[in-house]
């Protein structure tokens, strides 16, 4: 993964050192994995893999059959999850309100055409937090289902969003700006859909972010287009407007330059992004650490498959840290930012309740 403050090793800026429990976590970890288990979930089937290195003969290790009994073991122990105290927030309501508007204000002056300004949460617990993102799994079913356990701390979500995709040379990203809670009744979603559709707002906050994409692809791309524009996707929870910008790479630039060029996405930051990058460290409290960054693999072959970290809990010390975040532009209605921001963690907050029940 690459957390939200890693932008500093890529780009011209330089952010406040804010340093909290929760962001004491490397800002970025690569892994090559000894053993990997695939699992197709379509058909059933669970594949294991021993990688070697060049030269080293099989059998000289006994991780796989190790591995294997593992896996064919049917006794495994079973842990409880609880939440412990009240919900904490970096923020009150009052506080995040007054943050909202002073983007707004930068909004109205010119200094940025957009901001996402973000707030965060903090729950503790006690027991596995493993039946978090079994619940989370089930209540919020996303494009981007990931437990990573980096040992003294743990990531996991569920992103509807790609940082980017590259495949073959093409660079892909999916700009999601635009969000309306769901109402639970399919008729009255299909309303709020067209409505979210046709909002002045929503819709001047999503072309932003795709030209944002488009610029981005651009500075080691070539043949960038946008594929889709404003396609109404649902999630669990909230109904989005999501647009599909390509690009083919530059011949000779690597993965990581291009991963480079478009980070942090501009669906986390803004536009333009250098400046609401600045504003954003000026005016939220704590440091974002994990929150905004992308999580996902690489391939040796140049491949590169990231989910925005966004839906997604930071665990560490036995306390649950999540975050959202609310796009600000100069026709924005900060209290129904405040409340954009309640929409989007209202999967995550369900995920917590119904964990208490699992076994």
């Amino acid at each position: 993964y690459m957390a939200y403050d890693a932008v500093q090793h890529f780009e011209d800026i330089r952010l406040r050192t804010r340093e909290t429990q929760e962001n004491r976590i490397p800002e970025i970890i690569y892994q090559v994995f000894g053993y990997v288990i695939a699992i197709n979930h379509f058909k059933d089937d669970l594949y294991v893999f021993e990688h070697r290195y060049a030269g080293e003969a099989p059998g000289t290790r006994d991780g796989l059959n190790y591995l294997v009994s593992l896996i064919q073991n049917k006794n495994f122990p079973s842990y409880q999850f609880q939440t412990r105290g009240e919900e904490s927030s970096n923020m009150t309501d009052a506080t995040f309100l007054e943050v909202l508007a002073n983007g707004q204000r930068h909004c109205k002056l010119g200094d940025v055409f957009q901001i996402v300004l973000s707030r965060r949460f903090a729950q503790s617990f006690t027991g596995d937090e493993f039946n978090v993102y079994r619940a989370l799994r089930s209540v919020n079913p996303s494009p981007y289902l990931f437990y990573f356990d980096f040992g003294s701390f743990k990531i996991f979500g569920s992103s509807p969003e790609a940082q980017i995709t590259i495949k073959q040379q093409v660079a892909t990203i999916y700009p999601i700006a635009g969000t309306f809670r769901r109402t639970g009744n399919d008729q009255a979603d299909a309303q709020l859909a067209q409505e979210l559709y046709d909002d002045p707002k929503e819709n001047a906050e999503h072309v932003m972010l795709v030209d944002l994409a488009r610029n981005d692809l651009s500075r080691n791309g070539t043949r960038v287009e946008v594929e889709t524009f404003k396609e109404i996707q649902y999630y669990s929870h909230v109904i989005h407007l999501v647009s599909k910008v390509t690009g083919r790479m530059d011949e000779g630039v690597a993965t990581v330059q291009m991963v480079a060029d478009t980070f942090p996405a501009g669906t986390l930051s803004g536009a333009p992004k250098h400046r609401a990058m600045q504003l954003i460290d000026q005016y939220e409290p704590t440091a974002r650490g994990y929150y905004g960054g992308c999580i996902g693999f690489m391939g040796f072959n140049g491949d590169f498959n990231h989910a925005i970290m966004i839906r997604s809990f930071l665990s560490k010390d036995n306390v649950l840290y999540y975050q959202a975040g609310a796009g600000v532009v100069a026709k924005s209605n900060v209290h129904s930012e405040l409340q954009e921001v309640t929409n989007k963690l209202a999967a995550l907050r369900k995920a917590l309740l119904l964990a208490h029940n699992m076994d």
